[in-house]
């Protein structure tokens, strides 16, 4: 009796995971499509479609002869950057521009602590005076023959070596100055009022805005399409236009990571707010070859399937392709369509 009450306590505990592996066993089953018929391989059914509008506008798909134009991403600079930096080591005592001003040639952007140089200058004046006294007084004496040649030409030394002296600390003292060397914006203000200036080091830069290029990495193999001088079309990013320009330079090295050779094109426009560092795209034309070039318009998206209606036995069948290059409204298909297919232009919105 207890052996067979032990029994049912075991069977007990055991049917619920036995039905559970059961269950999880058909499902694998049905999922793998055991209870379903298969296609054989190499065959791919095809669905039927819907019924062709007798309205429908249609195209046969021909190859043609393009001549493809590649974009190269390239970014905006000016032709004429200049930073500047101090010529000594002084306080900065007063910046009058800020980043983004625009300034003229000769404005004083930056004015350095000059009490000490104004102090030398003061000292080296004093002692040029006196030379300059002493030079004459030597000079006079000279004449009267109560003073030697040699102390003659030592007053004159003396009196010209405080000249160059004076001459030289008016020179330091123009470099408490620091001016715009053109007419340009600022841009890139690197510090405040306070900080020390050093010899060399960049306190801002000034660029001309009516000067400007765009500087793009093109690849090895497109160089040949382009020459100093050519005319070449450039798109800017902002403001959203397109623009002509001239190649102006091909730099001679090769970039080793890339394999791409910068080219500089300046922009044929004396536009203000186009501004260093916006993206831009230089056109280069390809080699011409032959494609399937269809009409933009018969192209529909699905999320991130392209696709187009293909007429077929009279029904308007529905086919995936993927797509190249987009010339003048229309689109490159790159795979999906063959010579003497039949697309409609304005496929139907699917629901």
């Amino acid at each position: 009796m207890v052996h067979e009450k032990s029994q049912r306590n075991i069977l007990s505990r055991l049917w619920r995971p036995l039905i559970g592996i059961a269950a999880l066993i058909f499902i694998i089953i049905w999922t793998g499509g055991f209870f379903t018929s298969k296609v054989p391989p190499g065959v791919i059914p095809r669905e039927a479609g819907r019924p062709l509008d007798e309205k429908a506008e249609l195209y046969t798909v021909t190859k043609e002869r393009i001549a493809p134009r590649i974009d190269i991403v390239g970014t905006v600079a000016s032709e004429e950057t200049i930073h500047l930096s101090s010529r000594i080591s002084a306080y900065i005592k007063d910046i009058s521009v800020s980043a983004g001003m625009p300034v003229r040639k000769n404005q004083t952007l930056i004015a350095l602590d000059d009490r000490e140089i104004r102090e030398q200058l003061s000292a080296a004046q004093s002692r040029f005076r006196q030379a300059e006294i002493e030079y004459r007084r030597t000079g006079g004496l000279f004449e009267k023959s109560a003073a030697t040649e040699q102390a003659l030409v030592a007053a004159e030394s003396m009196f010209r070596s405080l000249q160059a002296k004076v001459k030289q600390v008016n020179v330091m003292l123009t470099y408490t100055k620091i001016l715009s060397p053109i007419d340009g914006i600022v841009t890139d203000r690197r510090v405040e009022v306070g900080d020390l200036a050093n010899p060399g080091q960049v306190l801002l830069s000034v660029y001309d805005p009516l000067r400007m290029r765009i500087e793009a990495p093109v690849p090895v193999r497109l160089i040949d399409k382009l020459a100093a001088g050519q005319p070449v079309e450039v798109t800017l990013e902002r403001p959203a236009e397109i623009f002509e320009g001239t190649v102006t330079a091909i730099v001679s090295e090769v970039e080793p990571a890339t394999r791409t050779q910068l080219v500089k094109v300046h922009l044929h426009t004396e536009r203000e707010d186009i501004l260093p560092g916006v993206f831009g795209r230089l056109w280069v034309e390809d080699s011409p070859r032959f494609a399937i070039v269809i009409p933009a318009k018969a192209v529909y998206r699905v999320g991130q399937l392209e696709l187009v209606m293909v007429a077929e036995a009279n029904r308007a069948v529905r086919r995936m392709i993927r797509t190249g290059l987009r010339i003048d409204g229309r689109v490159e298909v790159l795979s999906g369509l063959g010579e003497d297919d039949v697309i409609l232009l304005k496929p139907p919105v699917e629901g």
